[in-house]
């Protein structure tokens, strides 16, 4: 099991062009800081922990030092002008993390004579000139972005790492759904990571994923003082996703430095990878599902490739929509459900939505061995085949591919979600004329045309679609649209590819 782990890993990596972090040295910090609100303090209250006193006792006290400065009731800009933030930055020295978690409060009154904490909303550069009726002073109060940009820059210069966290999860529930999109905070916070190239971790999600499966009654007992501030148990459930995601980082911690409780933690192995979350909890959005070829690797365009995906919303006119991108490369079908990423995007949809399912380009691999065990069986039948993966180590049913697509078109409509399906981008392969792409007799674009077709779902046949347009250009000009031999696209591929698929989706879209 543990050779087959080992290789999974490495398979991965190279997949994922992840190359560039797996050099460094994993991180070794000597202290890890929390800059937070409520849910981040230490409490002496019984029915009221932040996660942030919890976290010391996963790491081994004798190497790492976790120094908890939450402080409840602080906004960004509140942390900042009272001092808590020099108070800890003073103390953060050369290789220390730094946890930054805000937004619970940053929504509240700019200048009142109770708290006057509010930040203005947004990333810009906005201000405004106050006299502080809680201080009495005159303030200039920015927006939550520059007070994060002033943390994440104190951070550097001290030669530390700062990692942006996502808000905790609070107990609000509609038709058996955990609240997920709680404002713009979470998302401002993952704009602000890929703006200032800093690890993210989208503690709501994963939070929610584990809440969501306890249900409303288990839940509430939680958070027995409302909807926001959580007790020990809640405490502990969010400390110990915000370390199975620290494990995730590329590079990552050491694992000497962790306790034995914190060895116990299974890996989110996909921290690095910054997945975008939900940005207008008041808009649709349309999620994004599959391979490299929707989004490539670290999806930065390392190599110069990138996957269409990426640049849908250059092309979309309505702009009353959230696009979420949570395709992964390297992935087929059935890893991408039996990995848990089919259900964790899922589990951020909500009813109105829409998710567009592409896949096809890495089923046709190996259905076991012990570098990726991905293939699916060919065809759209209810044909299946159990192995002993050589990867995993479990006993596992294999599927058709049809059945993969069919399971997760059946799960999207079930939670009244709108699936499209798609078939596979062509590749850059030329048939015996030179100057035709290749088409497949019986392959995953006639097998994805069946789905949809049974399914009564929509179809974007993007496999013919692009490959009319690479026809009528010729091999001269395609050779542009190609990052690599014949499969992954270049920037300009991509957004030639995510034009088309704008134009497809134009119509169909509400």
């Amino acid at each position: 099991m543990w050779k087959g782990r080992v290789s999974f890993f490495i398979s991965m990596v190279l997949t994922l062009l992840v190359s560039k972090a797996s050099l460094a040295d994993d991180l070794r910090p000597p202290h890890i800081f929390i800059a937070g609100d409520s849910t981040a303090a230490s409490y002496q209250e019984k029915d009221h922990q932040g996660w942030g006193a919890q976290l010391q006792s996963y790491f081994d006290e004798q190497q790492v030092t976790v120094n908890n400065h939450a402080r409840g009731g602080r906004s960004s800009r509140t942390f900042i002008t009272e001092g808590l933030w020099q108070a800890l930055i003073e103390d953060v020295e050369p290789g220390d993390l730094v946890l930054i978690q805000f937004g619970h409060n940053d929504a509240g009154e700019i200048n009142d004579d109770r708290r006057a904490r509010g930040s203005l909303p947004g990333l810009g550069n906005e201000q405004t000139d106050i006299a502080n009726q809680v201080t009495d002073k005159d303030e200039t109060v920015y927006t939550f972005g520059h007070y994060i940009r002033q943390m994440v820059a104190d951070v550097r210069a001290q030669d530390a790492t700062p990692i942006l966290l996502s808000l905790t999860a609070r107990n609000r529930w509609d038709q058996g759904r955990i609240e997920r999109r709680n404002g713009q905070y979470s998302y401002w916070m993952h704009q602000l990571a890929w703006e200032l190239e800093t690890p993210f971790i989208d503690v709501t999600n994963l939070v929610a994923d584990k809440l969501e499966k306890l249900g409303p009654a288990k839940v509430a007992e939680l958070y027995p003082k409302d909807h926001t501030h959580f007790n020990a148990a809640g405490a502990e459930i969010h400390a110990e996703t915000i370390v199975s995601a620290l494990k995730g980082l590329r590079p990552t911690l050491a694992e000497d430095l962790y306790s034995d409780k914190g060895r116990e933690v299974i890996a989110y192995d996909w921290t690095f990878l910054r997945l975008p979350v939900v940005a207008d909890p008041e808009k649709t959005s349309i999620f994004m599902v599959g391979d490299s070829t929707v989004r490539n690797g670290w999806g930065d365009g390392a190599g110069g490739q990138w996957g269409w995906g990426d640049f849908l919303g250059n092309y979309l006119e309505n702009d009353s929509y959230n696009l979420v991108n949570r395709a992964i490369g390297g992935f087929s079908s059935r890893t991408f459900v039996t990995g848990g990423h089919w259900q964790r995007a899922l589990n951020m949809t909500q009813p109105g939505d829409y998710v567009l399912i592409q896949f096809g380009h890495n089923d046709s691999a190996a259905l076991n061995d012990d570098q990726r065990a991905r293939g699916t069986i060919d065809g759209i039948s209810n044909a299946q085949e159990t192995i002993d993966n050589m990867l995993t180590g479990k006993t596992e049913t294999v599927h058709t591919y049809g059945w993969y697509l069919r399971k997760m078109i059946g799960e999207a409509m079930a939670r009244g979600v709108t699936p499209v399906l798609f078939t596979p981008v062509p590749r850059k392969i030329w048939d015996d004329s030179g100057d035709k792409i290749a088409r497949p007799d019986d392959s995953y674009p006639q097998w994805a045309r069946q789905v949809a077709s049974i399914s009564g779902v929509k179809l974007i046949d993007l496999h013919e679609l692009v490959g009319q347009r690479y026809d009528e250009l010729g091999p001269e000009k395609v050779e542009a649209f190609f990052a690599d031999e014949h499969t992954h696209t270049s920037l300009e591929g991509a957004k030639f590819t995510a034009e088309i698929v704008a134009d497809e989706l134009a119509d169909g879209l509400q």
